[in-house]
């Protein structure tokens, strides 16, 4: 006799049970969570030791929110920047497109032409897709440019439902099941961005929300996809946390009741709490296939997931590049501080000024023997950033030779046995006599080295 309960998986290639069937739990008053979330004190993260085997997909790409999350809390960029960003895009993201897309507003005529000239390219990738409001004007709009796949905003938590929608659940979904039918019926792929999922109630309704829209999607045919969207940076990636906060519990959670595809789940997260990069590993650990980032981090409040950080991550996880440039970094890096003059906090990974600087002298004496003691990786090979000294009043002789000779490259090589190191030290020391706080710049050094080599000719 068949067991109806038990059926084959052909992700696992196990008999397994059955997955159980969430419905919607109605509620009179929202579900805040306050055992986890007081407001008046900080976030708690609790523990139910619930061990989540861990499920790379087969493929992961990193998807970009610049021209959209990005530009909600910076100057909006000019359609020149956005042509050059996207074009920065395309050419680290390589010829696998790890980098496989980016997202566009579409309300703005500047918008519109920027959308417009990054199409006109004709790249693969990063394809090209838009975020919209849940109207039938913005429907109408993205179909006559051409794009496949449009985002649309799904707010899960209860927070939003009840006290900023002002409706209930069952409301909610029979809202959100409309736009998704006008979407489809569009002919374009729907991106659902479940936005504040760290605060959701995850089986109560999220599970059954997805559900219930993937259905629609199945009926028409048609493809659907989901952003899980970090919205207050308030997830944690460790095995064993209590939910709504689980990033591993949240997505193993999706795909099991669900049976959502790791390519159609996608990770945005935020960095509220410093766990913007962790979580979005453990999204991609866990069956999320995509991790939505933006150039440099720039993004709402604390920002999004770098796309740098993930680069590196991929390569981490992967062994390889995979195609992509991270050379690139550096020129994005370049293109910020010089043409959008977004100042970059100086020790920022991989993209600010001194991110691979040492200003101790025990570490410039180290770099001085063998660079590998002290960075992190061949960052001139990889990032085309090679190490450097910042010389202040701890750097002593060997910082104070690294850095010439790093400076230099053109001229014969110094030691701490050469008069002219002994010079800089001088004055780098009565420099902090004096009373400096602050690092000596490379053009005050270039300024010195001038001076003691004039006064060297002259004498």
């Amino acid at each position: 006799m068949k067991n109806e309960q038990v059926v084959y998986s052909k992700k696992t290639n196990l008999l397994e049970e059955e997955p159980y069937k969430y419905h919607l739990v109605e509620r009179e008053t929202p579900n805040l969570f306050r055992e986890i979330f007081p407001y008046d004190e900080v976030p708690t993260i609790p523990f139910n030791h619930r061990t989540i085997q861990m499920s790379m997909p087969d493929e992961i790409y990193i998807t970009d929110t610049t021209f959209r999350d990005g530009q909600q809390s910076i100057e909006p960029y000019s359609v020149r920047q956005m042509e050059t960003l996207f074009e920065y895009l395309h050419r680290l993201g390589g010829e696998n497109g790890i980098i496989r897309q980016t997202e566009f507003f579409v309300y703005s005529k500047k918008d519109q032409e920027a959308l417009y000239k990054c199409l006109e390219k004709g790249y693969q990738f990063p394809e090209i897709t838009t975020w919209i409001r849940a109207s039938e004007k913005d429907f109408e709009l993205v179909k006559n440019i051409g794009i496949k796949e449009t985002g649309v905003l799904v707010s899960c938590s209860d927070y939003h439902i009840y006290n900023k929608m002002r409706m209930n659940r069952g409301e909610a979904l029979e809202h959100y099941s409309k736009i998704i039918h006008q979407i489809i019926e569009k002919g374009l792929i729907p991106r659902c961005h479940l936005e504040d999922i760290t605060r959701a109630d995850l089986y109560g309704f999220v599970i059954p929300l997805i559900s219930h829209l993937k259905e629609i999607a199945d009926e028409a045919n048609t493809r659907i996809k989901f952003r899980l969207c970090d919205t207050l940076g308030l997830g944690i990636p460790f095995t064993g946390v209590v939910l709504p906060r689980s990033v591993p519990g949240i997505i193993s959670g999706i795909q099991h009741f669900c049976n959502i595809p790791s390519e159609d789940l996608e990770w945005h997260g935020h960095n509220d709490f410093y766990m913007g990069t962790a979580n979005a590993v453990a999204a991609w650990l866990y069956g999320a296939s995509s991790i939505n980032c933006s150039l440099l981090g720039i993004g709402e409040r604390t920002g999004n997931v770098p796309t740098e950080s993930m680069v590196m991550q991929y390569a981490s996880l992967r062994g390889t590049m995979n195609g992509m440039n991270p050379e690139v970094i550096t020129e994005i890096a370049n293109y910020y501080k010089k043409e959008i003059k977004y100042k970059i906090p100086t020790n920022t990974p991989f993209v600010g000024r001194d991110f691979n600087v040492t200003r101790a002298g025990i570490h410039a004496d180290g770099i001085l023997k063998d660079e590998e003691i002290y960075n992190i990786f061949n960052t001139e090979k990889i990032l085309n950033r090679p190490t450097g000294v910042a010389l202040n009043a701890n750097s002593g002789l060997a910082g104070i030779v690294y850095w010439y000779n790093h400076h230099y490259p053109e001229l014969e090589p110094i030691s701490k046995a050469d008069e002219i190191a002994t010079y800089m030290k001088k004055w780098v020391d009565e420099e902090y006599e004096k009373g400096r706080q602050t690092a000596i710049t490379d053009e005050e050094l270039e300024r010195f080295v001038k001076r003691y080599k004039r006064h060297k000719i002259n004498k």
